[in-house]
């Protein structure tokens, strides 16, 4: 089994970007010939869920290969002798933004082990809300982790599981988990695909000349020429053998609540997730964004920030019956901007991102539309950019409701203390950002653009960043916060003793 080497570690993140982002993407084929470069271009199609790093798994009939790296895509996987490298007819692959664990070459996935029951490669989307309780359990018991991701959990209680059959211990393991999570695992006879009680992470199913594709997304599908089948059900277990393909049911029934983030963020537009486009919500919640937030104020152009706000700036543009213009223009060769030793230089960071496109904002009233605002640093920056092009007013507008609660399925989202929205009214906000007004999506607009009427009784959604409604409960958070509890309690008896 050939692994890369730990040759380089990525910059540290910059903790005054602004950007959201998601753990990863997971891809599977199984059975077809040059599965790893399938594997390479369906990773291309799934970039934007994380640029921190990349991985495939393949299976010869033989043996496992695996090959994991830090970095894009392309430059990991772009060569010609791919299938030399991972040969087979069967592969897994992944690419990554850490949210649990760090940004270090063994927290990298797919994640290989060598079971009773023969070799299994993991590849896995999203976060478990009761990671470090297992941990803390399985360590007692005598594992050894290799690396600080919440994955590896994973593969130590398949490897304990005394249950026959490995589906069956495979089913155990997955009983185990809490959070929200979608898993691609390749075993030398099966693919599987498996998405969690809820469906908060996405999964999808997709048929290449008759042969099984998993997938975080349809536009990965589309990538590789594979048809479009179905979405992975909440609380699905999908396994493709040379039995054909059969589907699983390994938890007990509930309604499903997938992640509304996606629609709002996180998806590419041309992706089709749970049944609904994505390009076309967007452009709804811009709609209704128009409706909700254009009285008051005189406005001659509607600007997007790239590239996320495109299409809700065009519809929230088709509502208001005003010009939609690209006033502000995206770098696509430059990477994120990380932590640079002075303002000026954080500066140009984003100014070698974004550039104002004058002949647009001069002498105009400028109303720009972005997905979503967490802290409101990389906002700042823009109105300032947009203002010292010549704008006679900027006004801002959120497509996504005000973000209050932080994330713990899979979102790199900071605390709420961090979070401007929780800590500030919208007045507030406006001088903050220096912006002549601000607005933001209701979340009774939000549920509008997806075609639904929100429902405390039977929550349709996860919410929980605008409600606080977090659908499964927090196992570590509450431990953690109990033990810290505890100790505040000492710590106030020794004071007061």
């Amino acid at each position: 089994m050939s692994h890369a080497h730990e040759h380089w570690s990525p910059p540290a993140r910059d903790p005054d970007d602004d950007s959201l982002r998601l753990e990863c993407g997971v891809f599977g084929v199984y059975d077809t010939a040059e599965a790893s470069g399938i594997t390479a271009l369906g990773l291309h199609a799934l970039q934007h869920r994380g640029q921190e790093a990349c991985g495939i798994a393949s299976f010869d009939g033989q043996r496992f290969h695996t090959e994991r790296h830090m970095g894009y895509v392309g430059d990991a996987f772009g060569g010609g002798d791919l299938s030399k490298r991972l040969p087979g007819r069967h592969a897994i692959g992944h690419t990554r933004y850490s949210t649990a664990g760090g940004s270090f070459l063994r927290n990298v996935q797919p994640m290989f082990a060598d079971l009773e029951a023969g070799g299994l490669a993991l590849a896995h989307n999203g976060n478990l809300t009761n990671f470090l309780t297992l941990r803390e359990q399985l360590v007692s018991e005598g594992a050894i982790f290799q690396s600080t991701s919440d994955s590896e959990a994973i593969l130590h209680l398949i490897a304990r599981s005394r249950r026959p059959k490995f589906l069956d211990r495979f089913t155990e393991a997955l009983q185990q988990l809490e959070g929200g999570y979608a898993l691609v695992a390749m075993t030398n006879k099966k693919l599987i695909g498996v998405r969690d009680p809820l469906g908060i992470r996405p999964l999808v199913l997709g048929d290449l000349h008759g042969r099984a594709v998993f997938a975080s997304e349809t536009c990965a599908l589309d990538m590789i020429g594979a048809t479009f089948v179905r979405d992975i059900e909440h609380g699905e277990m999908v396994v493709a053998d040379d039995k054909g393909l059969r589907s699983f049911r390994p938890f007990p029934a509930q309604q499903a609540r997938p992640c509304i983030f996606e629609y709002v963020y996180f998806a590419r537009p041309d992706s089709v997730v749970n049944g609904r486009s994505i390009y076309e919500v967007r452009k709804r919640m811009g709609r209704r964004l128009a409706q909700e937030s254009l009285t008051g104020i005189d406005i001659d152009v509607v600007v997007p920030v790239p590239d996320s706000g495109v299409p809700a700036a065009l519809g929230f543009a088709q509502e208001a019956d005003k010009p939609f213009e690209m006033g502000i223009i995206r770098n696509h060769y430059v990477g994120r901007t990380f932590i640079q030793p002075t303002q000026g230089e954080r500066e140009l960071g984003v100014r070698m991102k974004l550039a104002p496109n004058r002949s647009v904002l001069a002498g105009k009233k400028v109303l720009l539309v972005d997905d979503s605002i967490v802290r409101g640093t990389n906002s700042v920056r823009v109105v300032r950019m947009v203002r010292e092009a010549g704008a006679a007013e900027v006004h801002l507008r959120s497509a996504s409701p005000p973000i209050m609660w932080p994330d713990y399925y899979g979102i790199d989202m900071p605390d709420r203390e961090k979070l401007l929205a929780a800590n500030h009214t919208v007045e507030e906000i406006a001088r903050i950002l220096g912006v002549d007004s601000m607005g933001y999506l209701s979340v009774e607009g939000l549920y509008w653009a997806m075609d639904a009427v929100r429902d405390d009784a039977h929550p349709q959604y996860t919410d929980h960043y605008f409600t606080g409604d977090y659908p499964t409960r927090l196992l570590d958070k509450e431990i953690a916060e109990g033990r810290n509890e505890l100790v505040e309690r000492q710590l106030s008896f020794l004071v007061d003793a």
